[in-house]
């Protein structure tokens, strides 16, 4: 009779420990209802195949050239610090750069052309450099062929027939800084060949990873963009001409997701600008725990661009300041065609992907908890009989 009050009592305190039983997260119904709490403003979609193909619709637009831009060949352009060459020719009888000869032949003077050069101008932060007999020049956002003009205008009427050279030999103005996983970072001046975004990554020695693992970011004033340096290869509208203070940042393997719940391999998992899809990212943490993952309770976890999840009819969201939506996608695992539609959903840097308990798992634990209870009032049963 002891035995058994012992054991009720054993038992009674099994049950009352079920309800605190560990979890790896909230339950598929749990998820499922979090657009219904108050101010929640979270989206639950079902992940299906017009929902990728809208998916991945909406992110195609994120390209270089449709964000920043390509640009125009600023080398030729002068701009504050730049160090000019100015020659300047006259023609003869010179009067200003000339100098005269006797040739004791003829018993007379010659005046003959004569080139001068004057000193290296370094532009002023004004944008202006000086020159003799002509005075302050405004050489600032003009090219070289316009300042000699300018030049030459200057001085006639005052030297016979000038002529002006003018060179860019050193350009301080118009510069891009390439940083991040090249061989060695610098600072490449633009000429005025237009140079692009490849021939920055030429400069600095190129890329020390596989190029199919690298991205490749553009910042450019207050816009920052990226895309897979294979693609900018691929596609030559990508290969954007760069501006004056562009600065070029080769990353590898800059994303990850977060796995967490039923799964072999809770972490987070860096992966490369080339993408991911879903299938991929449940193989790479080793897939779903056989013994507790629900296959109907797939959850990803983001932050969506409105465009992706919104029909024009439905009336705007409350966004996160940076103009995102709270989204959870969920994936039937346990209907065969969404290991298609896993195949073709993206994964999205700092994506959160969780896999629910099997509604029977906490029973499960439940059982594991109390047997060796069970075990050890049967023997004390025995052994007092």
């Amino acid at each position: 009779m002891k035995i058994s009050i012992l054991g009720a009592v054993m038992l009674s305190s099994a049950l009352t420990g079920c309800t605190s039983l560990g979890a790896s997260g909230p339950t598929s119904k749990a998820i499922a209802h979090a657009s219904d709490a108050a101010n929640a403003n979270i989206k639950i979609i079902d992940l299906t195949d017009a929902t990728a193909r809208k998916v991945v619709a909406a992110g195609q637009g994120r390209r270089l050239s449709d964000l920043v831009g390509s640009g125009r060949s600023f080398g030729s352009v002068i701009g504050p610090g730049d160090t000019l060459d100015v020659s300047i020719w006259e023609a003869p009888p010179a009067a200003l750069f000339g100098t005269v000869s006797a040739d004791p032949r003829l018993g007379s003077s010659l005046s003959t052309a004569r080139t001068s050069s004057i000193p290296e101008q370094i532009v002023d932060d004004g944008g202006r450099i000086s020159i003799p007999f002509a005075g302050s020049l405004n050489v600032l956002g003009r090219t070289a062929a316009q300042v000699e003009q300018d030049i030459i205008g200057r001085l006639r009427g005052k030297a016979h027939q000038p002529q002006a050279i003018v060179r860019i030999v050193r350009n301080a103005s118009a510069n891009v800084t390439v940083v991040g996983e090249v061989a060695g970072s610098t600072r490449m001046p633009l000429t005025s060949k237009g140079e692009r975004l490849l021939d920055a990554l030429a400069s600095a020695g190129g890329v020390r990873q596989p190029v199919g693992k690298m991205t490749i970011q553009v910042t450019r004033g207050d816009v920052v963009t990226a895309m897979p340096m294979d693609q900018i290869i691929r596609d030559p509208a990508q290969n954007i001409r760069l501006q004056p203070n562009d600065v070029v940042t080769a990353l590898f393997q800059p994303y990850s997701f977060t796995a967490l719940g039923a799964l072999a391999n809770s972490s987070e998992i860096n992966f490369e600008g080339t993408g991911l899809t879903l299938a991929q990212a449940l193989g790479r943490i080793g897939g779903l725990r056989d013994d507790r993952a629900n296959v109907r309770g797939i959850f990803i976890f983001r932050l969506e661009d409105p465009a992706a999840v919104l029909d024009p009819s439905e009336p705007a969201p409350r966004t996160t300041p940076d103009g995102k939506v709270p989204v959870i996608y969920r994936l039937d695992l346990s209907n065969p065609a969404s290991f298609f539609v896993a195949q073709g959903f993206p994964i999205r840097n700092h994506d959160v992907i969780y896999v629910s308990n099997a509604p029977l798992s906490d029973v499960q634990k439940f059982i594991n908890l109390i047997s060796p209870v069970t075990f050890s009032i049967l023997g004390l049963t025995n052994a007092v009989r």
